[in-house]
């Protein structure tokens, strides 16, 4: 097995506690208890990337949960979807009802599809998962179904409330909506913004780090981290402006974590990174 994974897995958290590791761009690993969660993990070594995967899809076994939040390459990853239908087969399989059919087509069983719309939530053991529309760039929601093709994802286990925000612009009414669910203890959420030029080649837009910053300032996580700004030198974010900008305007209201790729962070009575 992989020795960062097999840390990973070894990683105790009591009741209470939780570790987090991120693995560039959007992707997420969560141990909550017992159960370990892999949410947005783009593991393909497709080209364009300014790293290698962390974690070859091969090697990443071990997992309760897989999550994505959407059916963009990055976040599901379907080369490596197929991979850890068959490397993990009792690992559950969370994702927007709306991609249920090319789920399927990975190989991933049935009985292990957990297909979820905005509004809805799983439990699988310990752990509940909750969604909630994404604007990426729009809702889309689908007219006849009713089923929108992106969300963001509350996690909630052992105590701990982990808010993963996928791919997402702010829309009215969605702060109210992520605060019903009460405190979060850990946000990651998305700073590489949306530009002219990034529309013209059809890349589509998140929250920029200044919109990113005044959700977390309201929302008031204990922790927040910035997300997809490494992975595609075409497709960037600035940490350090949404860590200034924070500062200057939310002072000492939340721990900011500019994460390294494959460090833990403990989630507790106090928020620590090891």
């Amino acid at each position: 097995m992989n020795t960062f994974l097999r840390s990973v897995l070894k990683t105790k958290t009591a009741e209470g506690e939780g570790a987090l590791w991120w693995l560039g761009q959007m992707g997420l690993l969560i141990r909550l208890g017992g159960m370990t969660l892999c949410v947005d993990y783009y593991a393909s070594d497709g080209p364009g990337r300014q790293f290698p995967p962390p974690v070859p899809a091969e090697e990443m076994t071990g997992i309760d949960v897989f999550l994505g939040t959407h059916n963009h390459l990055d976040h599901i990853d379907h080369a490596s979807w197929r991979i850890w239908a068959k490397r993990n087969p009792r690992a559950l399989f969370v994702f927007p009802a709306a991609h249920l059919k090319a789920v399927l087509e990975d190989g991933v069983a049935p009985e292990n599809c957990r297909p979820i719309n905005d509004g809805e939530s799983v439990q699988i053991g310990s752990v509940t998962v909750r969604a909630v529309a994404a604007a990426h760039e729009f809702l889309d929601r689908d007219p006849e179904t009713g089923l929108y093709p992106c969300l963001q994802y509350i996690i909630e286990g052992n105590g701990l409330r982990v808010y993963h925000a996928g791919d997402t612009l702010r829309y009215e009414g969605m702060l109210p909506r992520l605060k019903a669910f009460g405190p979060i203890d850990a946000a990651l959420l998305p700073i590489n913004g949306r530009d002219g030029v990034r529309y013209r080649r059809n890349c589509i837009g998140n929250m920029t780090f200044q919109e990113a910053a005044d959700l977390a300032g309201e929302l008031r996580p204990r922790l927040v981290m910035p997300g997809h700004w490494d992975l595609f030198a075409d497709n960037p974010g600035d940490p350090d402006a949404f860590d200034d900008y924070l500062d200057a305007k939310y002072p000492g209201q939340m721990l900011v974590i500019k994460p390294d790729r494959l460090s833990p962070v403990r989630l507790c009575a106090k928020v620590m990174k090891e």
